[in-house]
């Protein structure tokens, strides 16, 4: 296993909420409002930041919209490198998906991969009248052609470094990280 070294904060509290309060009005601006508006958190991060992002609407808007919950563990096409006994999550959608616009929400952006899954398990949900794409952090890299819609910041990276997201509802602070891989 490799080690990390030179631990760099990207975004700390403040700089987060301005960013979710910034990809809110996006979500608002491009979709005229809030109707037949969705949100879905891919699990483990992205569920706090969908929920937040919900929050921001309400206050901007007055009205709430539904967040749905998804886990993509069955979808993803590293399952068999992960882990041999992976632990599968219950998604939690109790809304139609069908003629909604769904925004997927998640932390990081990397190679595509996860939202390739996340699409994958969406569709077996339902048809959304469109999938649009909010991400904390993109860090380039694609493997697939997917890019974010809403973006909270853009970080080149290279394939040496990590970047770690800590929420307060999971890990105690918010915070992003850049290491390095040693």
């Amino acid at each position: 296993m490799r080690e990390l070294k030179d631990k760099k904060v990207l975004m700390d509290d403040e700089s987060i909420r301005r960013g979710l309060v910034r990809i809110s009005h996006e979500i608002l601006e491009k979709n005229k409002g809030t109707e037949n508006l969705v949100l879905v958190g891919i699990r483990t991060r992205g569920v706090p930041l969908a929920k937040r992002v919900a929050a921001h609407i309400q206050e901007i808007e007055g009205k709430s919209i539904p967040v749905g919950i998804l886990d993509i563990t069955l979808y993803r096409d590293d399952l068999s490198t992960v882990t041999q006994q992976p632990i599968v999550h219950k998604t939690e959608i109790d809304f139609d998906v069908t003629g909604k616009i769904l925004v997927l929400v998640d932390d990081v952006l990397y190679t595509g991969r996860t939202v390739r899954a996340a699409l994958d398990a969406l569709i077996d949900l339902g048809r959304p009248s469109q999938i649009q794409l909010a991400v904390l952090v993109d860090r380039g890299h694609r493997e697939l052609p997917i890019r974010a819609d809403y973006v909270g910041k853009n970080v080149p990276t290279s394939n040496q470094e990590v970047i770690h997201v800590a929420l307060e509802e999971i890990d105690g602070e918010d915070q992003v990280i850049l290491q390095e891989l040693v």
